[in-house]
């Protein structure tokens, strides 16, 4: 199999995630919950793990890490413990459901960042939009239908400059591209796909005070005689049993981000895209999104070819080619209807450092031999 559907999660990660997982389900116990070394050794590790996303996004407590089940968890609970009904919200076309739908169902009005004719989202805009009544901007850092990075730091100096609480949602840059702490206020992460950790493994990161109202609730092995749920954080978000495991592995992977730096593994996927890109943007009756003309990209490319359905050629690759990728609308609705490719979706070829040149040359082949067949 050639792997190269790595934005819906990173398959091929570090030996150490693994071990790591293996070493956590022998050894841990439920983390906060008592005083024997199962429980410790749980405690001190998830704490190593909040230091070590710390470090990579350059943030000085750990503390402020919460761990979630996923991206999915976090943009909700996020959303639902700040957006009220009342409230006036700026966010963007390029979104993913995981954003739009809880934004959606808050009843919060919302107005949008367009894009240009790439995905690009418009910062032109952004001055208008993000004026009173607005309190919130949320985006997305990282297009998982086009690759199109948002110049971040540019909105979150609007945002600074006029008191509005920028929310980031990470899930496909962080630990593909370098990211600061210094971009927004709120971000929320997934933990199986530029980081390399398991499934089921994520969380926000928060700095400054924000008022969250309680969204979960239940046990936290702490204050259990309290009626309602503590709103310090990280315990706010972390209601039940965390996923030691899971987040056990989640640190190797971040240790793994560390210690090659992550420009070098940025350098090393885009090379990567860029080769691949550069071997189909020519052919015949193949149709390619996104801006590759950007200083910073995700490693992704997609595209389209002839009037097939994405899906079909996802097929195609898949039985007579063994490359596995990701077909359809990417659960980001807004943009392909911007693209013009709602009805049909787009092919997503998606990749990572543990991708080879000769697995790129190959899924070229493969493209080039279902473009002539058209």
């Amino acid at each position: 199999m050639i792997y190269f559907d790595n934005s819906a999660t990173t398959m091929i990660k570090p030996p150490s995630v693994a071990a790591a997982v293996a070493h956590a389900i022998d050894n841990f116990g439920n983390a906060g919950r008592s005083f024997h070394d199962a429980v410790t050794r749980a405690n001190r590790e998830i704490f190593n793990t909040r230091t070590a996303i710390s470090k990579l996004i350059g943030h000085d407590n750990p503390l402020d890490v919460a761990f979630t089940s996923s991206a999915t968890e976090s943009l909700n609970m996020v959303i639902s413990g700040l957006i009220s009904s009342s409230d006036t919200v700026v966010t963007t076309i390029a979104e993913h459901n995981s954003v739009l739908r809880p934004l959606y169902l808050s009843g919060c009005k919302i107005n949008y960042l367009e894009c240009d004719d790439t995905g690009q989202i418009q910062l032109n805009s952004a001055e208008k939009l993000l004026t009173l009544p607005t309190k919130y901007l949320i985006c997305t850092h990282g297009s998982n239908v086009t690759g199109n990075v948002t110049n971040a730091a540019a909105l979150y100096k609007i945002c600074r400059e006029r008191g509005i609480t920028m929310i980031l949602d990470i899930s496909q840059t962080f630990g593909s591209v370098p990211i600061s702490i210094d971009m927004a206020d709120i971000f929320c992460f997934t933990g199986h796909k530029g980081l390399f950790g398991p499934m089921g493994t994520g969380g926000i990161i928060v700095k400054g005070k924000h008022d969250f109202k309680i969204t979960k609730t239940g046990g936290s092995g702490v204050n259990s005689f309290d009626e309602l749920q503590s709103t310090d954080r990280p315990e706010i978000f972390e209601v039940g049993t965390l996923n030691a495991h899971g987040i056990y592995g989640l640190q190797k992977g971040v240790e793994f981000i560390n210690e090659q730096g992550i420009e070098q593994i940025h350098a090393k996927e885009m090379c990567l895209t860029r080769m691949f890109y550069d071997g189909i943007k020519g052919l015949n009756n193949v149709q390619t999104y996104g801006d590759f003309s950007a200083e910073i990209r995700l490693p992704i490319v997609s595209f389209n070819i002839a009037e097939l359905s994405s899906s079909e050629v996802a097929e195609c690759l898949w039985t007579e080619y063994a490359v596995a990728c990701r077909a359809g609308t990417h659960c980001a609705p807004l943009l392909h209807k911007h693209l013009g490719t709602y009805d049909r979706g787009m092919v997503r070829f998606s990749f990572s450092c543990f991708n080879t040149e000769d697995e790129i040359q190959q899924g070229i082949a493969a493209v080039r031999k279902i473009a002539e067949g058209m």
